[in-house]
């Protein structure tokens, strides 16, 4: 949408009513928020909005702003966080990162010292945008009520467009109050720029060549709204696929062509790897593949929603750029008008792999031990998990395991803190997840380190009705730590937590129900009760300290 795709309909009222308008007319439904009087035009806005705007407030800034960014995952419209001046911003920045590093759509609308007193050193007088525009795709301020409409349209529209981000705008507080008019704003569908055709006949023609090719989905062919296009591409040609991020689900948990259980071998076999719709970052060893045992390295190929997400380190085969739908169906067409090639012996060996590994995992995943292995978690879980289901990872080691084990068998159903890697994004993104998926299960797997950096927002979930299941893993430590560091020095230090620690009676301490689990026989029926209770619960596993997710790369 731009300014100029507007109707003769006119809106006027003070800045607050204004700003909510095109909110809504860009489909949002929810404002995210902390009291403060910065920004009471924005709450008078949505209360009188017909229909009124829901408000859901928080405990902890932060999690207003994870929440906002967990909505703009789950919809694909951007979410909104509406947060105060001074702290009520600087304590919004983790998300607004976060949701840079990842391409989440949002809006952050801020408070500010009024533009009357500025200089004056009224109550928290901080410029903002300066803090906010080094991890944001615009930040600016709207210095006059005028500006209102015309402002919050542009960061909506950049926001929600490739590649998509946050966008942050502050208001001063004596602006926000008064009153202007101008022509409403008419939200319209944007795709990405159409790929360019030569670069795509080159790719398809790389791929003919390739004997052992692998295919990477990302979180952008989900934001992009390219999953149907992905699957039918893959089954179309018959590509050996691995997932990240929101990539996962959109080649079902068990497909025949997943072969994210087959990671190790198909990376370092392959001779081909196309990437679509993720950095070339540490997760993926900085786009390099093969090369091992006097190999060959592999031809890599980069694909992205927009120009400037294609890989500017790595060393690439070639590169494409656009609405990843296109993409997808380019290529398609492209292989299906010459000889489809032929890679079934390569398939054929990874789900070899995959079958070996499922039935290796069957150990952890039944493990008896004492302390409680952390796989054993997921062996519960996962079979209780129903297709639509909303799994949210926030913590360390113990969300590793969950990348390894849980195979989402639908798009849009697994949320993490991405590249950004930040902690305590959790309990924001369950109450997104609540709202934008009121029948789905969510539940929300936490670190006990992770747990207390938001754990009181269950006050929030609990007061907005917002029933969520938090499985904990509890190995009192900062186990992401822990091991390094022994590793590094021999000892470890400052990364042990207090030893069991009844995190569940904290959980009812503020209106919710929970457990704690000592015995690996009571993590499922735990689970079970869980499920039925309608209320936030916490499963507090204890866990063994010792039983290290096996990494490969501490992310650097």
């Amino acid at each position: 949408m731009t300014q100029e795709e507007t109707t003769d309909a006119v809106l006027d009222g003070h800045s607050g009513a204004l700003a909510v308008a095109v909110a809504r007319a860009y489909g949002v439904e929810t404002m995210f928020t902390l009291s403060g009087a910065h920004v009471f035009p924005m709450y008078d806005g949505a209360v009188k909005a017909d229909p009124p705007m829901r408000l859901l407030d928080v405990r902890h800034e932060q999690t207003a702003a994870f929440a906002a960014e967990a909505t703009g995952k789950l919809t694909r419209v951007p979410g909104l966080a509406v947060l105060t001046a001074g702290p009520g911003v600087t304590n919004g920045v983790s998300a607004i990162a976060q949701a840079q590093f990842a391409g989440s759509p949002m809006v952050v609308v801020g408070g500010r010292a009024p533009a009357n007193r500025w200089g004056s050193g009224s109550l928290q007088e901080l410029d903002q945008p300066p803090i906010v525009a080094s991890v944001s795709k615009m930040a600016t301020t709207l210095h006059t009520a005028g500006d209102i409409l015309g402002g919050m349209d542009r960061a909506f529209n950049a926001a929600g467009s490739s590649h998509r981000g946050p966008v942050f705008v502050d208001v001063p507080m004596d602006e926000f109050f008064n009153a202007s008019s101008g022509p409403a704003p008419v939200r319209s569908s944007t795709r990405g720029a159409e790929p360019d055709g030569d670069a795509i006949a080159k790719i398809a023609g790389l791929l003919a060549s390739a004997a052992r090719p692998v295919l990477i989905l990302g979180t952008d062919v989900w934001a992009d709204g390219a999953e149907v296009a992905a699957l039918r591409f893959v089954e179309a040609i018959g590509i050996p696929t691995i997932t990240n991020g929101m990539g996962r689900g959109v080649i079902p948990g068990g497909h025949r062509l997943l072969a994210t259980k087959a990671r190790g071998q198909a990376l370092s076999g392959a001779d081909l790897v196309v990437v679509v719709g993720t950095p070339l970052d540490f997760r993926l060893g900085y786009g390099i593949f093969g090369g091992k045992d006097g190999t060959e390295p592999a031809q890599v190929v980069h694909v992205a929603d927009s120009p400037g997400q294609v890989s500017g380190h790595a060393t690439l085969a070639t590169s494409v750029s656009g609405d990843l739908t296109s993409v997808f169906d380019g290529l398609q067409a492209a292989l299906e008008r010459g000889s489809k090639p032929d890679w079934s012996t390569w398939v054929s060996s990874l789900q070899d792999t995959v079958a070996a590994t499922t039935a290796r995992d069957l150990e952890l995943l039944r493990a008896e031990a004492d302390p409680i292995h952390p796989a054993r978690i997921y062996g519960e879980l996962v079979p209780r998990l129903a297709e639509d289901a909303v799994v949210i990872g926030d913590g360390g080691d113990f969300v590793s395991f969950a990348g390894k084990f849980v195979e989402p068998k639908r798009p849009g159903g697994w949320l993490d803190p991405g590249p950004y890697g930040c902690l305590g994004a959790g309990l924001g993104a369950a109450i997104a997840a609540r709202l934008a998926r009121p029948s789905s299960q969510v539940v929300l797997l936490l670190g006990d380190g992770a747990a207390g950096f938001s754990l009181m927002d269950v006050d929030t979930l609990v007061r907005h009705n917002l029933p969520v299941v938090m499985i904990m893993g509890n190995n009192s430590a900062w186990g992401l730590e822990k091991g390094p560091m022994q590793m590094l020095y021999g000892y470890d230090v400052i990364a042990d937590l207090a030893p069991r620690t009844a995190y569940e009676e904290v959980v009812k301490a503020l209106g919710g129900a929970g457990e704690m689990v000592t015995d690996p026989r009571q993590i499922g029926p735990a689970i079970d009760r869980a499920f039925a209770s309608n209320v936030p619960y916490l499963v507090n596993v204890i866990t063994d300290v010792d039983a290290a997710y096996p990494r490969s790369t501490f992310g650097i």
